[in-house]
């Protein structure tokens, strides 16, 4: 896969070479003019050399503005990027969930990477089964808010039927392009059995149809009931494929968007 810097950072890079740039320059001036002396008057402030007389700062103002370049216009990377935020949201209401345990190791993954992190845990929401006709009750706002504040996603769901749960689909019909366009989005499937790849195929399809970017690398874990002991991973690459995805949230927070999908064109939400 192709690494593709996000295009904040490469602005960041493009603002600090700038800087290093005109620092170089104005080091450069100190250096080689500072011995020319002017032949003119000695009110004149302009120093001589072989092709005219050229206008000059003081020695003292010239490095009190570069400092005060490098101070203000070199921008660190906490300057140029801020912590992303990354929320998972649980699509299980299990109480002993084995999707709530492998989105917490994703979510713990993201925050060793600087990301400050929220988990939706969907059992705390009340979310009556959507209605197009009633869509601001229990608690739609707080979900909303949650998902529109995130800079990455989670998706983490079990499967059920050969796709994800019932409470996600409800949840998703009650967001829309406000809350994931352009949106990075990471996908983590969990099944009891030995093939969890519908779960985050059909997510990723429903995550086009909102214009969202979805993370190329996607987790799941098959066979759950023996994937986990005391709430962790008992296979190695198991857990390295879920951190990944948790890593993978944060590098890509603030990626350029694509252009809008002939999907998310054709998707006029919950109208009927």
């Amino acid at each position: 896969m192709v690494d593709m810097e996000p295009q904040a950072e490469r602005y960041c890079r493009l603002l600090i070479g700038l800087s290093l740039t005109l620092l170089t320059l104005g080091i450069g001036y100190l250096v080689v003019f500072q011995h020319y002396t002017c032949e003119l008057p000695s009110d004149c402030g302009r120093p001589r050399s072989g092709v005219g007389c050229f206008p000059v700062l003081s020695r003292e103002r010239l490095v009190l503005g570069l400092t005060l370049q490098w101070l203000f216009l070199t921008p660190s990377r906490t300057q140029c990027m801020s912590d992303p935020h990354v929320a998972g949201l649980c699509g299980s209401l299990r109480d002993a969930s084995y999707t709530r345990v492998a989105l917490g190791h994703a979510l713990d993954e993201a925050a060793a990477f600087g990301a400050t992190t929220t988990r939706i845990d969907l059992r705390e929401y009340e979310l009556p089964m959507f209605d197009p006709d009633n869509r601001d009750v229990g608690d739609a706002d707080r979900l909303q808010r949650e998902l529109r504040d995130a800079d990455s996603v989670i998706l983490a769901s079990p499967m059920y039927h050969g796709s994800y749960s019932g409470v996600v689909k409800n949840a998703l019909d009650y967001s829309g392009f406000d809350e994931f366009e352009n949106t990075t989005v990471g996908l983590l499937g969990i099944a009891g059995g030995g093939f969890p790849t519908g779960t985050v195929e059909h997510l990723r399809s429903v995550c086009r149809a909102l214009n969202a970017w979805v993370i190329p690398h996607q987790a799941v874990v098959p066979n759950a009931s023996s994937q986990f002991e005391g709430g962790e991973f008992v296979d190695e690459k198991m857990a390295d494929r879920v951190a990944v995805l948790g890593k993978r949230t944060v590098e890509y927070a603030n990626i350029e968007p694509d252009p809008p999908s002939f999907r998310s064109s054709e998707n006029v939400g919950g109208t009927d």
